[in-house]
């Protein structure tokens, strides 16, 4: 199969939605697939020695989404390359430029276009004119309007899947979880010197808790909730919270731990390369979040990976993943996190390797791969067959078309002739009365 997947992010950009591409494409081609990337420009991408199936096309950034671009030229480059290609299916992987670019080029090669919902909007629409050009309520018929054309939507979580039913689009979807590439937070190579020399350089005791929050430092990840909870738990446990990433509400956290007073007990590492994250998940005793922006968060399965449980606030996607207390614990809100992290940690036992196992392949790329195949199949039947469909019924109101053009054409020669009939009929009749009247008149 020959796969176009549409993105305006992707690598060297780091973002969840990169991450999931990158990964569905390595799995694709594995099970012997071509993926074409059709992507946008970035500065930073050293496009000289990128693999030939990633083409990018020049943009700019839209408005207060700078991970958001619109394209400006290749429109018809794009047509041409995916004709050269000979795509099977375009998968759509944005709601912006270059997922409009793609359902435009399914539109004229007449192939079927999959859609992958990646954002819950409705949290992120303060980015854009601090609020004011859209409104939450005006999310819902932006998304109905992108998806028309589509033929179905890949939800990665529960969560999606209620969102896009609440939006009233019939679609057909189907709920497929990102997986990851395992081995990069399996990593057993890394040893336990390491991971107590890392530890040790975050200024942890070894008698000391550590929680790891990773992730884009903004306000919608909740942190500052996190946070608020530290004192609490500095009271009753030797622990600390380390803080790996950068971001807009980086300062704001800075000054809630200085009023708060606890320096000692917060670390911020500031963003760390993508290879050295496993060292920081493995080095954690729990990775925690009080997101609820998440439509599924891949680092809650980075996490898993690397054998740490997860600690979070509860929502569908995550009481389906964290659905044994070996995986981690949920709590309800922030006023709960303080109570959870406790019994998490006192209730902590050694890691059942059978139960994580199963789980880890539950979130592997090999999994998520084949699933998405499997509907990228049912989607590309269904379309042929839709499409026969018209055609036939094409056919059909044309052959009608012309069977109503010949009977009117045959009711027109008809009530000519039976005119021609009727004037013919009369005047038969008025002369065969002359002539009985005039034969009347003889007999007399």
């Amino acid at each position: 199969m020959r796969i176009g997947i549409f993105t305006d992010s992707y690598f060297p950009q780091i973002s969840g939605v990169a991450t999931s591409i990158q990964s569905l494409t390595i799995e694709l081609e594995k099970l012997g697939h071509q993926v074409f990337i059709f992507t946008t420009t970035d500065p930073h991408a050293d496009v000289d020695h990128e693999p030939e199936n990633i083409i990018r096309f020049q943009s700019v950034p839209f408005v207060s989404l700078a991970e958001r671009k619109v394209v400006i030229k290749g429109v018809f480059a794009a047509y041409q390359i995916a004709r050269t290609y000979q795509l099977d299916i375009i998968h759509t992987q944005t709601e912006f430029g270059m997922g409009l670019l793609g359902k435009m080029v399914a539109q004229q090669l007449q192939i079927p276009v999959i859609h992958t919902l990646h954002t819950k909007y409705e949290d992120y629409v303060h980015y854009i004119a601090k609020g004011r050009l859209i409104r939450p309520s005006m999310v819902k018929y932006i998304i109905r309007n992108f998806l028309r054309g589509s033929e179905a939507i890949i939800c990665p979580s529960q969560m999606v899947l209620d969102t896009v039913n609440s939006y009233g689009i019939s679609l057909p979807k189907r709920v497929i979880p990102t997986g990851i590439d395992l081995s990069r937070f399996k990593r057993d190579e890394i040893t336990l010197d390491e991971i107590q020399d890392l530890r040790h350089s975050l200024g942890l005791a070894d008698n000391e808790t550590m929680l790891l929050s990773l992730s884009r430092v903004a306000a919608e990840k909740n942190i500052q909730a996190v946070v608020a909870s530290m004192p609490q738990l500095i009271e009753k446990i030797a622990i600390k919270l380390v803080i790996v990433g950068d971001g807009p509400y980086m300062k704001n956290l800075q000054e809630q731990v200085a009023e708060l007073n606890i320096e000692d007990y917060v670390v911020f590492t500031g963003a760390v390369e993508n290879q050295k994250t496993a060292y920081y998940y493995k080095a954690a005793d729990f990775f925690i979040s009080a997101s609820t922006s998440e439509t599924q968060g891949l680092t809650y399965l980075e996490a898993l990976a690397a054998g740490t449980r997860v600690l979070a606030t509860v929502n569908p996607y995550l009481t389906q993943l964290i659905d044994d207390k070996e995986f981690g614990r949920l709590f309800a809100s922030d006023a709960d996190i303080a109570n959870t992290v406790l019994a998490a940690v006192h209730e902590s036992q050694e890691v059942d390797k059978e139960k994580f196992n199963k789980k880890l392949y539950e979130i592997s790329a090999e999994n998520f791969a084949q699933q998405v195949y499997n509907f990228y199949q049912d989607t590309i039947v269904e379309y042929q067959a839709r499409k026969n469909s018209e055609h036939f019924l094409d056919e059909f109101d044309i052959a009608a078309q012309k069977w109503s053009r010949q009977m009117k054409r045959s009711f027109h020669r008809e009530k000519i002739r039976a005119r021609y009939l009727t004037r013919k009929a009369t005047k038969l009749a008025k002369n065969l009365q002359n002539y009985v009247k005039i034969d009347k008149e003889n007999m007399k």
